[in-house]
């Protein structure tokens, strides 16, 4: 690698070089100097270098050189001066489309030389053999030789630059450039591959765009010329994409187009939304998706007839007639109805990216999108006021197809506007981005979809029709496409038909009738053509002889058999959803166990990464090292074999001889030497600079003592030149002042004729413009005052109404105050009542609750005295029960406590009482005490009496039978005494 000391010698080495025909020399040397690390400071010299350079590497097709020394030039001049780097690629790229030219104008110009009459007489041997054995033409041979060549050289240039460029944003202009120009490259020479790869390319550096966001010098998508050279180049390519006729790739630059615009939020301008809408109604009906197909153009028209005032009239009867003939161009029956869950789906998405490509949405809300459809797509024609703009042929075919029912005479009416259709057409105006509309492109589907018409017309009258009279119906096809629009409509479940070829006739049917049949092969009706016949049978018994009875459900006769169905059912739906929860924790557990093994492999070979990473940085490390030893080593030896040089040449110079042999010289011995020399020529240097100085000093002033009179001289006559100039020129001035003085007093005197006249003249003009101006103002006061006048009453009824208004809202309000004043004072006094009564009632509850206490105190007492065999008196009060059965009849009825039932009281106790009414009750024990009276005598056995429903069979604690009844025990008088035994419990 030669060093030099300066870039400019380098290039005189490169051009030395290249004059003596050593061009692979000159283009190292011009390579080394560009990707050395010691001239990365620009210079004008640089660029010139870099011509240089690209122009040796043109010549030899060096495509891998030009690339790496663009990228190193771009290191150098990407922050100091980026317009160099826009030249040198604009100069590259010149060159390569100038030699590619060149050799195609070449292989031109050889082969019309080889086109001669007798070919035998110029064939060499050699040709002769090179046609047998590859079986190439002159031209093919010439083309691969000279053209090929070249132009993978070109393509190789494209492809570099736009690697260059990716990434800049200064030069954004230049990347779109270059993208325009591998367009019209691939386009010219019908390279479908080469654009394919290069859509690919474009697609990729957008796509590391927006991946890598943290470059510097990163475009910015949402600057308006960053996104206008974007969205120009996805535009080029779509337009080249369709002359190329590469629909997918086509299709593919529609998604880029929107992919870009929902990236920034921005939509494009009207012009290039034009185009993108005609490129959409190529590419659909190449596809046959006349459904897409039509919507495309009726987004198309919208935008012509809002955003391009210089149609025609002409032009817009023809693009509103294309939008017409294409919406009825779709088959009239839905593609989904009869497909798989899968393909609905799919079918979905692909419904919804279309509506988002064709209505340009760019915040697209799920819920929000619309159904793409036939009839919808009719609708939106008739109320957007499309039919306004079509032709009369166009609207009468839509009302035939649409709107009328003829199922004899549709396709005889429909033929001769079909003939009529397909003559309209032509060239539209330059305004226009389609060029050229031609209606007979939609001849052939609106014949299909008026034989679709027909059919289902016919469908509705007859039951069975010949195949000759169908035929002679329809005009369009013979029976055989017929029948295969009849196989289509019959898959989409659009009109139910069978075809008896064995009968010559076809069957117009029902579609839940002929649906199994339609579905399915003949075989496999036979089948159950037993279970068939059955059933048929079974209905025919019913219609002869109907059941006089109703049959009942088999719910009612079998009653458990609904309970025994639904618990198979759940059964069945529970061990199904255990089955789909083991079979999702058997492939949970899959993927978490490959995820795992993934996990860990990942991280092995992460690793092993790191430690390759790591080795080998640490291998460049030790190899840079070593390397920048040697050349520190290499660099101090230079240097001291330069300075070493240098004094000898000084001392032969001066004679004398160095003071050390060069062997035993080392660097800072000849560094001290050479200081020490420099020091030395610095001060004799000054005293010549000095002596020298007074030298030129003395010179000088000598110079200026002989100068001044000289000076002097010269100004004097200057000076009187000078002045004799302004004499002559103050004196043609005057001559100049009088001759125009004398022809301005002649005009004056030539006007003073019409001043008079031009003063009445003035003065009528005047007079006429004050009388205008005086009934304007007379009118404006006066409209004033009627103005004000008006206003005036305006505002009296206004404050009239405004009072009255005011007035009867007042009013309005006092009477609701005092119906909320009412109503307060009405739940104010409930709410006292209800107080009232619940204290009442709290009160009477209080009472019982007493009583029923006592009740329970007194029981207790008894019983404890019944334990203990002791005697005890029972209160009376205030727990006293009266022995009249009138007065014990509330009580039993009304109390709470458990009623004493089942006991007597004795006779003798209520003989001897000496109360009328009745006795106290006694207690049991205290019934055979002595008391000075003769014992009372056992009751009598009351009459058997039905048990009631809470005491029948109980016993008390002595084995006795109890009741909660009351009875009579005896009988003193004529009245009956009631008692009650002890309680049971």
């Amino acid at each position: 690698m030669a060093t030099f000391a300066k870039p400019e010698n380098a290039l005189k080495r490169a051009e030395e070089l290249i004059n003596v025909g050593q061009k692979q020399d000159a283009l190292q040397v011009l390579h080394d100097l560009i990707t050395s690390r010691r001239y990365r400071a620009w210079q004008k010299t640089h660029e010139k270098i870099m011509l240089k350079y690209i122009e040796l590497c043109v010549d030899m097709r060096r495509g891998r050189f030009a690339k790496d020394g663009l990228i190193q030039y771009r290191i150098i001049c990407q922050q100091v001066n980026v317009n160099s780097l826009e030249e040198v690629i604009k100069h590259f790229m010149d060159l390569s489309t100038k030699r590619a030219e060149l050799a195609r104008s070449q292989a031109q110009a050889l082969e019309e030389a080889l086109d001669v009459d007798d070919l035998e007489a110029d064939k060499r041997p050699e040709d002769l053999m090179l046609s047998y054995v590859s079986g190439e033409k002159g031209k093919e041979r010439s083309d691969r030789e000279l053209v090929t060549p070249w132009f993978k050289f070109l393509w190789e240039t494209y492809r570099t630059v736009l690697e260059i460029l990716r990434n800049n944003s200064k030069l954004m202009a230049l990347y779109a450039d270059t993208a325009h120009r591998a367009f019209q490259f691939c386009k010219q020479y019908k390279r479908t591959t080469e654009f394919r790869r290069l859509c690919e390319i474009i697609r990729n550096h957008l796509a590391n765009l927006n991946k890598y966001r943290d470059q510097r010098d990163r475009p910015d998508l949402s600057a308006p010329e960053s996104l206008h050279f974007y969205l120009d180049t996805r535009f080029e390519q779509l337009k080249v994409a369709t002359e190329l006729e590469l629909w997918q790739e086509a299709f593919r630059s529609v998604e880029d187009i929107y992919g870009l615009t929902c990236m920034v939020k921005k939509m494009p301008k009207s012009s290039l939304m034009a185009v993108y809408y005609a490129k959409l109604t190529e590419i659909f009906w190449i596809s046959s998706s006349h459904l897409y197909h039509a919507y495309a153009w009726f987004k198309l028209f919208q935008l012509q007839k809002s955003f391009n005032k210089n149609l025609s009239q002409k032009d817009l009867q023809l693009i509103a007639s294309s939008v017409l003939l294409s919406a009825l161009s779709a088959p009239p029956y839905d593609h989904i109805k009869t497909a798989s869950h899968l393909e609905l789906e799919h079918e979905k998405e692909r419904n919804m990216m279309m509506y988002n490509l064709i209505g340009f949405n760019i915040d697209v809300k799920p819920e929000s999108r619309e159904v793409l459809s036939r009839s919808t797509l009719l609708t939106d024609l008739v109320s957007k006021g499309v039919m306004t703009y079509v032709t009369q042929e166009v609207k009468d075919l839509y009302h035939l197809l649409e709107n009328e029912f003829l199922p004899l005479d549709l396709a005889s009416k429909v033929q001769p506007l079909l003939i009529k259709i397909s003559k309209l057409g032509g060239k539209l105006s330059s305004a226009s981005s389609v060029p050229e509309v031609q209606l007979s492109q939609y001849i052939p589907a609106l014949e299909k979809v008026a034989t679709l018409r027909l059919l289902q017309q016919v469908s509705h009258v007859y039951q069975t029709m010949k195949v000759e009279t169908l035929t002679k119906m329809v005009p369009f096809f013979d029976f055989s496409a017929v029948e295969r629009i009849l196989v289509d409509a019959v898959k989409h479940n659009f009109i139910a038909i069978k075809v008896d070829h064995l009968k010559g006739a076809i069957i117009f049917g029902d579609m839940q009738q002929l649906l199994s049949y339609l579905q399915g092969f003949e075989s496999d009706h036979l089948q159950n053509h037993l279970s068939v016949l059955a059933t048929n049978l079974n209905k025919s018994r019913l219609m002869i002889n109907p059941s006089p009875s109703r049959v009942s459900k088999l719910s009612d006769m079998l009653p458990s058999l609904a309970e025994i169905i639904d618990k198979e059912h759940k059964r069945l739906l529970a061990r199904k959803t255990i089955i789909e929860k083991r079979k999702e924790d058997q492939e949970r557990q899959l993927i978490e166990m490959e995820r795992e093994e993934e996990t860990k492999r990942l991280k092995q070979q992460k690793k092993a990464e790191e430690a390759e990473q790591m080795r080998l940085a640490t291998e460049f490390q030790e190899r840079k090292n070593q390397r920048i030893l040697r050349e520190i080593e290499e660099r101090e030896r230079e240097e001291a074999l330069a300075l070493l040089n240098d004094a000898e040449k000084r001392g032969k110079k001066k004679g004398k001889k160095p003071i050390i042999e060069g062997e035993k010289l080392t660097k800072q011995s000849l560094m001290e030497l050479a200081l020490q020399e420099q020091v030395r020529e610095r001060q004799e240097m000054e005293k010549k600079i000095q002596k020298q100085s007074k030298t030129m000093d003395h010179l000088e002033r000598a110079k200026r003592e002989e100068a001044a009179p000289l000076i002097e001289a010269a100004f004097e006559r200057r000076l009187a030149e000078e002045k004799l100039h302004h004499e002559r020129q103050q004196q043609l001035e005057v001559e100049l002042s009088r001759g125009r003085h004398d022809g301005d007093v002649k005009e004056k005197y030539r006007l003073q004729r019409v001043m008079e006249h031009k003063m009445q003249f003035q003065e009528r003009v005047i007079n006429c413009r004050r009388a205008e101006y005086d009934r304007m103002r007379s009118e404006r006061e006066e409209r004033l005052s009627q103005v004000l006048q008006a206003r005036r009453g305006e505002r009296e009824i206004k404050r009239k109404m405004l009072y009255y208004v005011r007035t009867e809202e007042e009013r309005l309000k006092k009477l609701q105050e005092e119906e909320e004043a009412r109503k307060r004072e009405e739940l104010e006094r409930r709410k006292k009542e209800e107080a009232e009564r619940r204290a009442k009632l709290d009160e009477i509850a209080e009472k019982q609750r007493q009583r029923e206490q006592e009740l329970e105190e007194r029981e207790r007492l008894r019983k404890e005295a019944i334990l203990r065999g002791t005697p005890i008196d029972m209160p009376t009060r205030p727990s006293e029960i009266p022995a009249a059965a009138g007065s014990t009849a509330p009580a039993a009825a009304g109390s709470t406590a458990p009623a004493a039932a089942g006991s007597t009281a004795p006779a003798a106790a209520a003989a001897g009482s000496g109360s009328s009414g009745g006795g106290k009750y006694v207690p049991r024990f205290r019934r055979s005490e002595p008391s000075g009276q003769a014992p009372a005598p056992a009751p009598a056995p009351a009459p058997p009496a039905e048990s009631d429903r809470w005491g029948a069979g109980k016993k008390d604690d002595r084995g006795a039978p109890t009741s909660d009844k009351w009875r009579p025990s005896a009988v003193s008088g004529s009245k009956s005494t009631w008692s009650s035994s002890r309680f049971s419990r």
